[in-house]
């Protein structure tokens, strides 16, 4: 069974940038790592890059690799690898999880967020999960979703969406 990044998590992180990730998440990142065997720390890959402004991505290292190995595919010196490598590849670092379940989030990073202290918002995605600020994931996304919501009348049933 594979698992998947569920939930929405609010975490907090330090001054030194230390941070939990949530338990659920971390159960993810060892399935996740093929090299993590129990008594060791998962890792994981946070991606920062430019095409995604207020929010990071974390994925598992099988996740990452996979994506890693769709862009190694396409054609050497296409205009399309090169944006994806410099995008994805060149825009990720690699993080280990510790035995208490922190990492340590780069202060590059939390300026892109805009926070050097405070509160995370952790959203599961599946095969991904992303990381707010607190309050920009509430502004961003959390209201973007209930204005779409409240669009699509009391009988909506958002499984439909599978259908199409």
């Amino acid at each position: 069974m594979v698992l998947s990044f569920t939930g929405e998590h609010t975490q907090k992180v330090d001054g030194k940038g230390r941070m939990s990730i949530p338990a659920d998440f971390r159960r993810v990142l060892e399935s996740g790592d093929p090299e993590w065997a129990p008594g060791l720390s998962p890792r994981m890959y946070l991606l920062y890059g430019d095409h995604l402004k207020n929010e990071l991505h974390g994925y598992t290292v099988d996740e990452f690799n996979q994506v890693v190995a769709q862009i190694n595919a396409l054609p050497r010196g296409s205009d399309r690898k090169k944006k994806l490598s410099r995008l994805i590849i060149g825009q990720s670092i690699k993080l280990d999880v510790d035995k208490d379940g922190r990492t340590v989030m780069p202060i590059r990073q939390r300026q892109k967020l805009g926070i050097t202290d405070g509160e995370l918002q952790f959203s599961g995605l599946g095969d991904h999960f992303e990381i707010w600020k607190a309050e920009t994931y509430n502004d961003e996304v959390a209201d973007d979703l209930k204005g779409w919501l409240d669009e699509q009348g009391e009988e909506f049933d958002v499984l439909s969406l599978l259908d199409e």
